[in-house]
């Protein structure tokens, strides 16, 4: 069994080390347990996106928001200026850090059937406070959806920009020029142009 990294325990590069299970052996008969992924992070990022938790398509390529009709990358992309969706993974997370964005996710660990963040049960919360204060520059959260959002008022003490946007995920159909309008209004102040 592989062991997982400590929340807030980070490398040389300012990222948290990445040696995360995709799950944890539980009983026979029990629901298998899921372990999230190590957030993008620097410490000049100024806005931290907060999903829920990586959805089974993400965590089977352990990478954030791997679903292809997930409209996170797309998202980002149009708000950037940045062809996210048609760069490799690992330059997505450069061109997102250039620009002083970080992702994470709310929920280190759960219990989940499916894909669905109304199916999450048995959730063990992420360090949120120890990355922040890692982060001297971060000026806001963006909870992505109603699920992550639930910890807004946990990080409220720190004083910093709080915006709850629209679902990303496919399952949640608002339109896509309305959550990109929102998305870039909370996303674009004060993240105009990269660093």
């Amino acid at each position: 069994m592989m062991t997982t990294s400590i929340p807030g325990e980070f490398d040389s590069m300012h990222r948290v080390n990445t040696t995360h299970p995709m799950s944890i052996a539980t009983a026979p008969g029990e629901p298998v347990r899921l372990t999230g992924l190590a957030p993008v992070f620097d410490t000049g990022i100024r806005c931290l996106i907060l999903g829920s938790f990586p959805s089974p398509a993400s965590l089977a390529a352990q990478q954030y928001y791997g679903h292809r009709q997930n409209h996170f990358w797309r998202l980002l992309g149009a708000i950037l200026a940045e062809p996210l969706p048609e760069l490799p993974y690992a330059e997505r997370i450069q061109r997102v850090l250039v620009h002083r964005i970080g992702i994470w996710d709310v929920y280190r660990a759960c219990v989940r059937p499916g894909a669905l963040d109304a199916d999450i049960r048995a959730g063990e919360a992420n360090d949120l406070d120890a990355l922040i204060a890692q982060a001297p520059a971060l000026e806001r959260i963006c909870f992505n959806g109603r699920c992550a959002a639930k910890f807004a008022p946990r990080l409220k003490r720190h004083k910093l920009e709080i915006h709850i946007l629209p679902s990303s995920s496919p399952a949640y159909t608002l339109a896509f020029a309305t959550k990109l309008e929102r998305w870039r209004a909370a996303i674009r102040h004060g993240n105009a142009t990269p660093n």
